[in-house]
């Protein structure tokens, strides 16, 4: 079974964000809303939740940052010991600049990663816009059609009369 989008355009920032809080108030769920530019109070009007990317990037930190001191430690004590200057052979000093080095390289490739695979984008992948205009001078608010209790018309009602230019329905994938 396709997947069924109301999709309502809009031509006015403003209008946007009162259809957002309008479509919330009345427990219809979001799939998305597309802007050609960032608007101000619009994630905290969809109830978007902070991101987790951070724990990621964290995460990949200390696994990478123990990485570096076990694979040091293991290279100047274990493996292959060498005598430099009489210094000791786990001189920790010395692991400071690869040990940040490392943690910072991985921590940051790892963020991208994951935003990539979050956002599921990757090389070959076509785009999909729910209307003409979204990435030029339109606004267009998507709702996904999943219950069978979905009412479209009490939905297409609702973002007419918060000033939507056009409400259609789409089937596909988005």
């Amino acid at each position: 079974m396709p997947n069924r989008f109301l999709v309502a355009t809009f031509s006015d920032p403003d209008a946007l964000t009162n259809a957002v809080r309008n479509v919330r108030a009345r427990n219809f769920r979001i799939y998305d809303v597309y802007t050609p530019y960032p608007i101000h109070g619009l994630e905290h009007a969809m109830g978007l939740r902070r991101t987790r990317l951070p724990w990621v990037t964290a995460i990949v930190g200390v696994c990478a940052l123990s990485f570096a001191i076990s694979f040091q430690f293991y290279t100047s004590v274990l493996d292959w010991n060498l005598n430099v200057g009489g210094k000791p052979d786990n001189s920790s000093l010395a692991w400071i600049p690869i040990c940040f080095e490392l943690t910072v390289l991985l921590g940051g490739l790892s963020i991208v990663a994951a935003l990539l695979f979050r956002a599921r984008l990757y090389p070959g992948k076509r785009e999909r816009l729910p209307a003409l205009g979204v990435t030029n001078d339109q606004f267009a608010l998507v709702l996904r059609q999943r219950d069978t209790d979905f009412d479209a018309a009490r939905a297409t009602d609702l973002m007419e009369e918060s000033g939507a230019d056009e409400v259609r329905e789409l089937e596909g994938n988005l």
